[in-house]
């Protein structure tokens, strides 16, 4: 009998992302499939559930709505800074993105919103927030040895569990 996925693993799979009408927004094909360990927080829940129970060579399509995807749209994400604090020479039009500097010196990516002479406004919603998204998976590897990180080491800042960093800084 072969093993099946459960939380822990460490697998390789290869994905198509789509919105409902069909329209593709990432996909692993022509390329390496998305290696990560499941339940460990590394990818979004619903994704991290589809997996469960499935073995190498099986292949589904999962539906997974905003509370288990990027969340809900949260209106309270739409920031204003101040026109001056754009450089003169970049030139800003709705949709585009960009990656802006939380408070605690994190980056965020953020989309323009609205351009206006005395301000930005600047959404750091997910560009995949209030979506729901439409995944074909395919299980490539199973059995794979986790990536653990030291601290500092591919984490952004030290030790952060929540982007799946396995560190011990003796705190």
């Amino acid at each position: 009998m072969t093993d099946t996925i459960k939380s822990g693993d460490t697998i390789r799979v290869g994905y198509t992302g789509k919105f409902e009408d069909g329209e593709t927004f990432d996909t692993s094909q022509g390329a390496e499939g998305l290696k990560f360990t499941v339940g460990t927080g590394q990818l979004i829940k619903g994704f991290d559930q589809a997996v469960m129970g499935m073995t190498i060579g099986d292949k589904k399509t999962v539906t997974i709505p905003p509370e288990e995807g990027y969340g809900p749209r949260d209106e309270n994400r739409i920031v204003e800074i101040p026109a001056s604090a754009v450089p003169e020479e970049m030139e800003l039009a709705v949709g585009m993105q960009l990656e802006l500097t939380d408070p605690n010196g994190n980056p965020a990516m953020a989309t323009v919103a609205e351009v206006g002479d005395e301000a930005i406004k600047m959404d750091v919603n997910h560009f995949l927030a209030g979506k729901t998204l439409v995944f074909d998976i395919e299980i490539e590897e199973m059995g794979l040895e986790a990536e653990v990180h030291q601290c500092g080491e591919g984490c952004d800042s030290g030790c952060d569990t929540d982007k799946g960093c396995d560190c011990d800084c003796g705190d």
